[in-house]
C-alpha cells in the first residue's frame, strides 16, 4: 500500500501494463510509471521518485473479525459478481501450476513459493510461508535490526516487529495450547497478543512497533530484491 502524494501533488493511478509478472500503474497527473511491488517511478517525468509505503496487514478475514468486531467490509460489486469476473477462491491453487515468465533466473526455490518478505535498512530477507508456519515465532535480524515474525493461529495471517524493548533485543515464544495466540519475552515473562501488545505481566500495555511486511511469490520479490537472502531453519 502507498501514499498517493508526491513532492506535494496527489496523484490518481490506473493499471497500465505489466513488467517482469508485476503491475505498472499510471498516474493521471503527469503520465509516469510506477512499479507496484516498490513503488518506484520507473518511467516518465518521475521517473526515479518513489512512493511512501503505508503499513497495511494481510490478514484472513476471521483474524481481522477478533481484532475488530465492529469493522466494515467492502461487499463486492453485483454486476461485477454476476458477471463472473472475480477471481474464484481457488484463485491462489490453480496459481500454482500456471508458467512463469520473467528476467529472474534464481533455481534455488520453486518460483511460486509463497514467502513473508522484510526489506529494512537496505537488506532485504523473504521466509518461505510453509518454514514460517511451523516456526512461528521467528526471532532474526534483518539489516541490523532484531526482528520477530509471528503467524497467527489461523496459519495464513502474517506479523512483523521490531523485537526491541528498551535498547535491548529481546526473544519470544508461544505459549502452548494458547486461543487466541498468546506470546512470552524470554526477559520479563510478560505476554503478548498478535498485534504485538502486551497484555500482561511487567511490560503491560507496551507495544512493539510493527515493521512493513510483502506476502510475495518468490520469483517476484527475487525480482525485485535481487540481493534477498532466503530464511534458512539450518542457519539459524
Amino acid at each position: 500500500m502507498w501514499a498517493t502524494t508526491v513532492n506535494g501533488q496527489q496523484l490518481h493511478f490506473h493499471l497500465t501494463g505489466i513488467n517482469n509478472q508485476n503491475f505498472i500503474m499510471r498516474d493521471e497527473e503527469t503520465g509516469s510509471w510506477w512499479q507496484q511491488v516498490t513503488g518506484a517511478a520507473i518511467l516518465g517525468p518521475l521517473k526515479g521518485a518513489r512512493l511512501q509505503p503505508i503499513l497495511q496487514d494481510e490478514l484472513t478475514l476471521a483474524t481481522w473479525r477478533q481484532e475488530q468486531p465492529d469493522g466494515r467490509v467492502l461487499r463486492p460489486d453485483p454486476r461485477i459478481q454476476q458477471a463472473g469476473l472475480y477471481e474464484s477462491a481457488d484463485w491462489e491453487t490453480r496459481m500454482q501450476s500456471v508458467r512463469v515468465a520473467t528476467t529472474d533466473t534464481d533455481k534455488t526455490t520453486k518460483q511460486r513459493t509463497l514467502v513473508a518478505g522484510l526489506d529494512i535498512n537496505g537488506a532485504a530477507q523473504a521466509y518461505p510461508m510453509d518454514l514460517l508456519s511451523a516456526q512461528s515465532p521467528i526471532n532474526d535480524s534483518v539489516g541490523g535490526t532484531p526482528v520477530l515474525l509471528v503467524v497467527d493461529s489461523d496459519r495464513r495471517s502474517v506479523r512483523a516487529f521490531e523485537r526491541t524493548i528498551d535498547g535491548r533485543a529481546v526473544e519470544f515464544f508461544l505459549q502452548a495450547d494458547a486461543t487466541p495466540l498468546r506470546l512470552t519475552d524470554a526477559a520479563t515473562g510478560s505476554v503478548w497478543d498478535f498485534t504485538g501488545h502486551a497484555m500482561s505481566g511487567p511490560l503491560v500495555g507496551r507495544q512493539l512497533k510493527q515493521l512493513p511486511i510483502l506476502n510475495d511469490y518468490w520469483f517476484d520479490w527475487h525480482s525485485y530484491h535481487p540481493n534477498t537472502t532466503l530464511y534458512n531453519a539450518g542457519a539459524h
